[in-house]
């Protein structure tokens, strides 16, 4: 589940303190992100847009020179930051593609910028740095994700060419009772995936009772770690790849 990032107070001193010595210029970024609700690191490093090639650059800071439209930027917890759909597409025009494809499922899950504004966007900008892998992101982003890892299991899957599966679908038996709520589904081969993380430990008895129901319901599952994802792509991959080749549409 994606984590509500908290605002401590060590990371906005540091980012208070960082905008009186740099009054002019604007939290971006996973800075921006962060400030805006997003589980990311908002300080390693703190990333600004600054509008004066003047302004030196200052260790722990990266500094973005450019100007911003006055929509772009807005004020949060007293700071200057780039606006969530600004913040956005900033995310979403990184590479490489699977991080920019996480920054968008978070901000679209939470909601706090939507689809429609994005490729609203894409309408009316041709030619910005980065719109390319943008494009791409957001042809690829799914606002029902519930976390970054669920993400890169997802796009690991795409860049290996295998089907497009489903995000957080509930599923159901044959008298129409509730079994689960997979982070991925394949409905043409009844394939559940499942990304088990920290929490997984935490919620062990209910996760092992809602495989034992979907088992139950004639449905597959598959489950997999960070250390799969990370470390073991390919068996990831070819788990997968065997699964659906066993069991066709």
């Amino acid at each position: 589940m994606y984590g509500l990032a908290e605002l401590a107070p060590s990371p906005l001193l540091q980012l208070g303190a960082i905008s009186r010595r740099l009054p002019a210029g604007v939290f971006s970024g996973q800075t921006a992100g962060w400030l805006h609700g997003l589980a990311l690191v908002p300080t390693e490093p703190v990333e600004m847009i600054v509008p004066s090639f003047r302004i030196s650059g200052r260790a722990g800071i990266r500094l973005l020179r450019t100007t911003l439209e006055p929509g772009d930027v807005v004020r949060l917890k007293g700071l200057a930051v780039t606006s969530a759909l600004r913040t956005a597409v900033d995310l979403g025009s990184r590479a490489p593609l699977v991080e920019a494809v996480v920054a968008l499922d978070m901000a679209l899950h939470r909601r706090i910028v939507s689809l429609t504004q994005l490729r609203s966007y894409l309408k009316v900008t041709r030619r910005a740095k980065g719109i390319a892998t943008l494009r791409r992101a957001i042809e690829l982003t799914e606002p029902a994700t519930e976390s970054p890892m669920e993400t890169r299991l997802r796009m690991l899957l795409l860049m290996a060419r295998l089907p497009r599966p489903h995000a957080q679908v509930s599923l159901h038996d044959h008298q129409g009772r509730f079994l689960g709520r997979p982070d991925l589904y394949y409905s043409e081969h009844k394939l559940a995936l499942e990304y088990d993380g920290a929490t997984h430990r935490d919620s062990l008895v209910e996760d092992n009772r809602r495989q034992n129901r979907l088992l139950n319901g004639g449905f597959r599952l598959l489950r997999f770690t960070a250390a799969d994802i990370f470390q073991a792509p390919e068996s990831v991959i070819g788990q997968v790849r065997l699964a659906i080749s066993k069991h066709g549409p």
